[in-house]
């Protein structure tokens, strides 16, 4: 039973077991699933922020026991540390400047942190390869997401910086 939970669970629901791009798959429910809870079902902020904590710290155990007899430390199914990083611009998008967002102008921030992430966390500049290659357990596994999240932040923060300067 607790097997079939933690694989669903890393797997986003079996959305991880899609042959093809399973990490693109499970960034993209991430972004529907985040616009629907901030724009649709407008769920306060640090209700959210306590959800993701939750996820964020069981999935280290939750990883842990699925890929504990598995060859491949990484597996493509596990998907959930698709949904840790990429949550971490997009939450820090929706609470940013204390305003209220569009839902049109948060499309469009969701894709570009969507593109950005997915770049990242393929490319894997350092620290994302740091985690990647030397931490062969869940603290690598999801650690690397951690970081390719956080690249899109700095790399965000960077450009509004820059284009303020040039307007």
């Amino acid at each position: 039973m607790i097997k079939t939970l933690n694989t669903l669970f890393v797997t986003m629901f079996g959305l991880g077991k899609i042959p093809k791009i399973p990490g693109t798959f499970g960034s993209l429910a991430t972004i529907l699933i985040l616009y629907v809870f901030f724009h649709i079902l407008s769920i306060p902020s640090n209700i959210i922020l306590t959800g993701l904590i939750v996820i964020f710290i069981y999935s280290f155990s939750a990883v842990a026991a699925h890929i504990r007899d598995k060859e491949n430390k990484d597996p493509k199914e596990v998907v959930i540390d698709e949904f840790i990083g990429q949550s971490i611009p997009i939450y820090l998008y929706e609470i940013s400047h204390g305003t209220q967002k569009l839902p049109d102008e948060a499309l469009i921030f969701y894709g570009v942190c969507f593109i950005l992430f997915r770049f990242f966390d393929i490319a894997k500049p350092f620290p994302v390869s740091f985690f990647d290659k030397n931490f062969k357990n869940s603290f690598g596994v999801i650690m690397d997401d951690v970081c390719a999240g956080f690249y899109v932040v700095i790399s965000l923060i960077c450009f509004m910086v820059l284009s303020s300067y040039l307007i």
